[in-house]
């Protein structure tokens, strides 16, 4: 027998050198395609696994062993092998088109819905034309029954079917996507999962599922658009007979420190009518909203009462005499060596205030105009280098002060800030200046703080230069806090 004159002699010639060299190229190709992060390197091993195995089989089996086509375990082999062709150009195609999409285009705006639909309707051609070719299936005559079934169906589920609809018309017309902030009537937060029958909100109280035929109906806000910044309004109110110039001064400079608030923008506060005021702040994103109305609201308590305006309509008796004798007596004397009478001197020129967690105490830049005694509670210093990143640099306790440089004029260079409710004694500069400049120890003692707090300012801005650091809770840029 002359094995040169038989088709299948070629057939198994070309299958024995084609496949192992058609398996190295796959292999190399693979592996650069690794090596560069390209999303395709997956699809390249089902080739090389896969298809190219199973086709060099189906090639020894029909032509080179001339098994008929028509044999069961040929169709079953050209159905695994068709079935893998299919999920190979599906998962190509998402790879190629969708995943790698910029964020900007159609692409990747187009909801997943859409993405499932073309999905199946790929699966259902494939398999009819498997069906139809390998298995010889008439396929014309069960898309005639599938259609009759699916009007059935459709009739006996037309308002089910109907919201599914309206729903796929509302996704079409794509009013906000995944991680967009929706405000609906039922509902206000964050979309994160769209599928057939609903949205999924992420609210402050748990997942709350839309469906969509109700979004369709309905009109709702979307947050996030137009892109930008979001505002923040925060209402509050005081009693009538407060200035309204003071009050709306007094809300502006709480709410410039707030730490969320968006760098390069101011807030503004008016007066409402009636006591109430409206405090706008711009954030990132409505995620800040909670957080800032807050710490908003929380600092104001406490800086309310040391304006003495009267939030809620409230007023403020934590500055008693009992409580100011007491500080002076237990604190102050023993920082600026106080007699009996200096302490008598001062009391009626004294009170105290209170600040909350992470509030600004001192605002570096600023001359200060009274010194404070820390009475209970602990703040930290802090120092702004170039870049505007906030340094700490020491940590004040019970029987410490801040403010000493309203003795001698001059801005403070380094900033405050609250590290836990804290309680203080504050003194006006003019009634102090009657009590230390008769004591010049005293003032040596006091010049000499004043230049190891700097000292340890500057050094810790050398030390720390441009080096990236967490901006500390509360404080922001120089020209910020003013």
């Amino acid at each position: 027998m002359n094995f040169f004159d038989s088709d299948w002699f070629y057939w198994a010639i070309g299958v024995a050198i084609g496949f192992p060299v058609c398996l190295i190229l796959l292999t190399e190709l693979q592996q650069i395609l690794n090596r560069r992060g390209n999303r395709l390197a997956r699809q390249v091993g089902v080739i090389r696994n896969w298809l190219l195995p199973l086709g060099a089989l189906l090639l020894i089996l029909v032509k080179a062993s001339q098994i008929p086509a028509g044999e069961v375990p040929v169709r079953i082999l050209t159905t695994v092998f068709g079935f893998l062709v299919l999920v190979l150009l599906l998962s190509g195609l998402n790879a190629t088109v969708f995943e790698g999409a910029p964020e900007d285009s159609w692409r990747k705006r187009l909801p997943t819905i859409f993405l499932d639909v073309g999905r199946f309707a790929l699966i259902g051609l494939g398999l009819a034309v498997i069906l139809s070719v390998i298995w010889g299936v008439r396929v014309g005559g069960v898309f005639t029954a599938l259609g009759i079934t699916s009007v059935v169906i459709g009739l006996m589920l037309q308002n089910s079917v109907g919201q599914i609809v309206s729903g796929l018309f509302m996704l079409f017309e794509q009013p906000f996507r995944i991680n967009d902030w929706l405000d609906t009537q039922t509902a206000r937060g964050r979309v994160i999962e769209v599928n057939w029958r609903a949205v999924h909100i992420q609210t402050g109280g748990g997942l709350r599922i839309m469906p969509n035929s109700m979004l369709a109906t309905t009109a709702f806000t979307n947050l996030s658009r137009p892109a930008g910044p979001h505002k923040c309004s925060i209402n509050t109110t005081f009693a009538t007979s407060d200035p309204p110039d003071k009050v709306c001064e007094m809300l502006t400079l709480v709410a410039g420190a707030l730490p969320l608030m968006m760098p390069g923008t101011s807030p503004t506060s008016v007066a409402l009518g009636a006591g109430e005021y409206r405090t706008t702040v711009r954030v990132h994103s409505p995620a800040d909203e909670g957080a800032t109305q807050s710490t908003f609201v929380r600092w104001v308590w406490y800086a309310a009462r040391r304006w003495e305006l009267h939030l809620d309509g409230e007023d403020d008796d934590f500055s008693t005499p009992e409580r100011v004798m007491k500080a002076l007596r237990t604190v102050v004397a023993s920082e600026l060596r106080l007699t009996l009478a200096d302490q008598q001197f001062l009391a009626p020129y004294a009170r105290i205030l209170r600040y909350g967690t992470d509030e600004i105490v001192q605002y570096a830049g600023t001359v200060p105009t009274a010194m404070a005694f820390i009475v209970a509670g602990s703040v930290q210093l802090t120092v702004t280098d170039g870049d505007g990143a906030v340094l700490p640099f020491a940590t004040l306790t019970e029987g410490s002060f801040i403010g000493i440089t309203a003795l001698t004029r001059q801005p403070n260079l380094a900033g405050a800030y609250a590290l836990e409710e804290v309680t203080a004694l504050e003194i006006e500069r003019e009634h102090l200046e009657k009590i230390v400049m008769d004591k010049p120890m005293l003032l040596q003692d006091l010049g000499r703080l004043i230049d190891e707090r700097q000292n340890k300012a500057r050094v810790t801005r050398r030390e720390r230069g441009k080096a990236t650091t967490a901006v500390a809770p509360g404080l922001r840029k120089p020209d910020t806090l003013g």
